[in-house]
C-alpha cells in the first residue's frame, strides 16, 4: 500500500490507514475469499470413468485399470472421494452419476465420440461444466474417428485427438519437455524420457481463455503440445495428456504424479509446491491378464 507522508496527528494518520484497509478488502472481497475457501475444503467427488477391453493387445488401453491406480493415488487426499465405474455398452445410470460430482476423467474408447452416444449423458457433461466442474481426459479418452464430435467434446476438455486427419506415433525413448513452467499440474515434474504412443496435431478450442501447454514432445520434426490445461470461461477447468497407451507407464512415479495433480487441480483442490509423493506397491500396477479358454 502506498501513503504519503504529511504533517498530521498520529491518530489520524491511524484512522486513514484503517480506512484505506477497509477500501482495499470490502466485505465482499472478504466473502468471496470465504467462499473459494470453503470449497476447496469440501468433500469433492470425482466419477472415474473407464471401460472393458478394447481391441488392443494386453498391457495397452488398460481403461479400469489405470482408473483403479488413479483411485489409489487419490485416496489420501481427504477432501476427494473417487468413484470408479466401468461405463460399457447404454450406461443408464451414467447421467445420475455425473449430476452427483464435481469431477469427471475420462479413459474410454473415443472419449469424444462417447460423450454424444447418449444425449442424456451429453446434457449431464453440460451441466456439470456450467456449475464449473472439472474435466480430464487422455489417450484415446480424447479422440474421435468421425469428425463430427469434436466441436462438443472441444467446449467441454479444450482438446481433442480427432477426425481422418488425426495422427499418433509409437516414440521410443523420446523427451517429454516440460513448458508449463510452475503450473499446478506439473508442480515436481521434470523433463523425461519415455516409450510412448502420442498422439499429436491436436485441435484444440478456440476461446476467450486460450489453453496452456504443459508438456511437448518432438514428433517429425516438430514441437507438439501432447497436454494442456484449460481454465474455461465460463468457470471450470480442464486437463489433457495424450499419452497413456502403455499401462506400464503408471510404474512410473512422474506419470502418476502428471495425472493425480491433474484431476486435483481440475476440481479446484490445492497440490503441493514440491508436488505429491505418490508410492505404490507394484502388485497394485498389474493389469489383469484376460482369460482364455486354458484358464476357465
Amino acid at each position: 500500500m502506498l501513503t504519503r507522508t504529511v504533517a498530521v496527528p498520529a491518530l489520524a494518520v491511524v484512522l486513514a490507514a484503517c480506512s484505506m484497509t477497509a477500501a482495499a478488502e470490502s466485505p465482499a472481497d472478504s466473502t468471496a475469499k470465504a467462499s473459494a475457501a470453503n470449497r476447496r475444503q469440501q468433500v469433492k467427488r470425482i466419477l472415474l470413468i473407464g471401460q472393458g477391453p478394447d481391441s488392443h493387445p494386453w498391457g495397452t488401453h488398460e481403461y479400469l485399470a489405470g482408473m483403479r491406480i488413479l483411485a489409489q493415488c487419490l485416496q489420501p487426499v481427504s477432501n476427494v472421494q473417487t468413484i470408479v465405474v466401468r461405463a460399457d455398452g447404454p450406461w443408464k445410470e451414467g447421467p445420475g452419476l455425473i449430476d452427483g460430482a464435481e469431477g469427471v476423467v475420462l479413459l474410454v474408447s473415443e472419449g469424444a465420440r462417447w460423450i454424444n452416444d447418449d444425449p442424456r449423458r451429453l446434457t449431464a457433461l453440460k451441466k456439470l461444466a456450467a456449475r464449473g466442474g472439472g474435466f480430464a481426459c487422455w489417450h484415446w479418452g480424447m479422440g474421435c474417428r468421425d469428425a463430427r464430435f469434436i466441436s462438443e467434446f472441444l467446449k467441454l476438455f479444450g482438446g481433442c485427438h480427432g477426425g481422418p486427419d488425426r495422427k499418433y506415433k509409437v516414440l521410443k525413448h523420446v523427451q517429454a519437455r516440460i513448458v508449463g513452467g510452475k503450473h499446478p499440474v506439473v508442480r515436481g515434474l521434470e523433463d523425461f524420457t519415455v516409450d510412448e504412443e502420442f498422439y499429436y496435431t491436436l485441435k484444440f478450442v478456440k476461446s476467450a481463455n486460450s489453453v496452456t501447454p504443459l508438456i511437448r514432445v518432438r514428433i517429425d520434426g516438430a514441437d507438439q503440445s501432447v497436454c494442456w490445461a484449460w481454465e474455461r470461461p465460463g468457470g471450470g477447468r480442464s486437463f489433457g495428456f495424450s499419452g497413456g497407451h502403455f499401462h506400464q507407464n503408471w510404474s512410473r512415479e512422474d506419470y502418476r504424479r502428471l495425472m493425480t495433480q491433474a484431476v486435483l487441480w481440475t476440481v479446484d483442490v490445492p497440490v503441493p509446491d514440491s508436488g505429491l509423493s505418490l508410492k505404490i506397491s507394484p502388485k497394485d500396477l498389474n493389469a489383469p491378464r484376460p482369460k482364455t479358454a486354458d484358464s476357465k
